[in-house]
């Protein structure tokens, strides 16, 4: 059997490292890198130890997001005549995933998604992926739903339940993949003097279209007076490369003396901060998913979240996106010593660390796929 997994954002990397790892073994596998975020992808792929089978050039500086897609959908066309691969698989809501999808479904050949499911149910927010993974569910002959509630949603919009897969979310199996390798290999940056030092921390993370221009400056304003307010921890910023984040924060933030404004970090490096930190406060999608293993809040600084299991399993506080309501969270978690370390030995409700294999059991139509 040939399965193409396509990839093209950091994100994707992680949660489909665990999927290409245990498809290798058993199918020819062939992985398609589509540099939708070339700088992180890379970043991402070397953490992994993942080397592309095929790459196409599909992003450059400016390029709107129709400019995007139908480069991806032409490009995407011409490797699926010439690979004829008998699964294409995509991960998540980006347009790679959704254009990846459509031209796989355009060629007659079926299209697994790892992670289906996930709904806020407002088209603007997460903008464009809440419509990139509606559309994509239309096209998809096996959805791998992360969670009972990622299946519920697909049942409501009328998708046959024997096309649908309970497996648990990849980026469990990918947290574990990276701690096993930790005890070889320490995180990068476990070995800098200052993240280790024992400072409490608060993580910033901060890259959704939605927060871009006045949003994004009334977050600076609030994590400024955060930092005053808590003046003995340590906040640490890994700035994304976009310029629409990282302009105004580094004009906005570059002078808050404990505010530690950095380069996006490696996978292991940010799970390691997400490790040491008091709370994170987030407009991630996959850091909601990753801090409950290790015990940590979440203040998401968004509207909506798709990922309600988080809230339900009291790990997560979704704020909204006014600074306000943003730092009143923030200060009830920072405030309540009791209320953080009740969540120390919660599991997390997103996985078990074995969505991979119950994957490949799906692709392979095997019964372990049901159990």
């Amino acid at each position: 059997m040939r399965i193409m997994v396509v990839l093209g954002t950091r994100p994707e990397v992680i949660k489909l490292a665990p999927v290409i790892r245990a498809l290798q073994p058993v199918a020819q596998t062939i992985v398609c890198a589509t540099g939708q975020h070339r700088e992180m992808l890379n970043q991402a792929l070397t953490s992994f130890g993942i080397t592309p089978d095929v790459t196409v050039d599909t992003m450059s500086p400016g390029r709107s997001l129709n400019i995007l897609a139908a480069r991806l959908l032409e490009e995407m066309d011409a490797l699926l005549e010439r690979e004829r691969p008998d699964w294409v698989v995509v991960q998540g809501d980006t347009t790679t995933a959704y254009c990846a999808g459509l031209a796989a479904f355009h060629r007659g050949i079926a299209v697994a998604h790892v992670e289906a499911g996930l709904r806020t149910g407002d088209l603007a927010n997460p903008f464009p992926e809440e419509a990139n993974r509606r559309l994509l569910a239309q096209v998809v002959s096996r959805h791998f739903a992360p969670t009972a509630l990622s299946r519920e949603n697909l049942l409501r919009e009328g998708i046959d339940d024997a096309r649908i897969i309970v497996t648990g979310n990849t980026v469990v199996d990918a947290i574990d993949m990276a701690r096993r390798h930790w005890a070889s290999v320490p995180p990068a940056l476990a070995q800098s003097d200052w993240a280790a030092d024992g400072t409490p921390q608060v993580l910033v993370t901060c890259h959704r279209r939605e927060n871009f221009g006045d949003t994004l400056r009334g977050i600076c304003q609030m994590l400024k007076d955060l930092c005053a307010q808590y003046e003995g921890h340590r906040w640490v910023f890994p700035v994304h490369l976009n310029p629409a984040v990282r302009e105004p924060v580094m004009r906005e933030l570059g002078d808050v003396a404990n505010l530690r404004l950095m380069d996006p970090v490696d996978y292991e490096s940010s799970l390691y901060l997400i490790s040491k930190s008091d709370l994170v406060l987030s407009d991630s999608g996959g850091i909601q998913e990753e801090a409950p293993t290790f015990g940590v809040p979440v203040v998401v600084m968004r509207s909506h979240t798709e990922r309600r299991e988080g809230v339900d399993a009291g790990f997560a506080t979704l704020a909204g996106q006014n600074p306000a309501n943003i730092e009143a969270s923030a200060r009830a978690w920072l405030d309540d010593a009791a209320r953080r370390e009740a969540l120390r030995n919660r599991p997390n409700p997103y996985g078990d660390g074995h969505a991979a294999q119950r994957i490949v059991a799906g692709l392979l139509d095997t019964a372990e796929a049901r159990r």
